[in-house]
């Protein structure tokens, strides 16, 4: 829970109302997120963002360390980075 709480700290202010509404949806979940990860289907759900929106939404989140991707395809799915040492601005 500290490490979702370090992450949120470091997230607050670099990233625009669809991210933060899905970070705040994600620290809801739980301690591990979304069960099986958050696919661009969920966030599709949770935002309201089209399918290239999210997809770019998304890529930003892992380039900033806020989420981390596994898979490929329709099998990619993002976790929280709560081992992130630092984002990128």
């Amino acid at each position: 829970m500290i490490d979702k709480t370090k992450l949120y700290d470091r997230a607050r202010g670099i990233l625009i109302e669809r991210q933060e509404k899905l970070l705040a949806r994600m620290f809801r979940e739980g301690p591990d997120g979304f069960t099986g990860g958050l696919s661009v289907k969920k966030y599709l759900s949770i935002t309201g963002a089209s399918c290239a929106t999210a997809t770019r939404d998304l890529q930003d989140l892992v380039d900033k360390k806020v989420l981390t991707r596994t898979g490929e395809l329709k099998s990619t799915r993002y976790y929280l980075d709560v081992g992130g040492s630092s984002l990128k601005k």
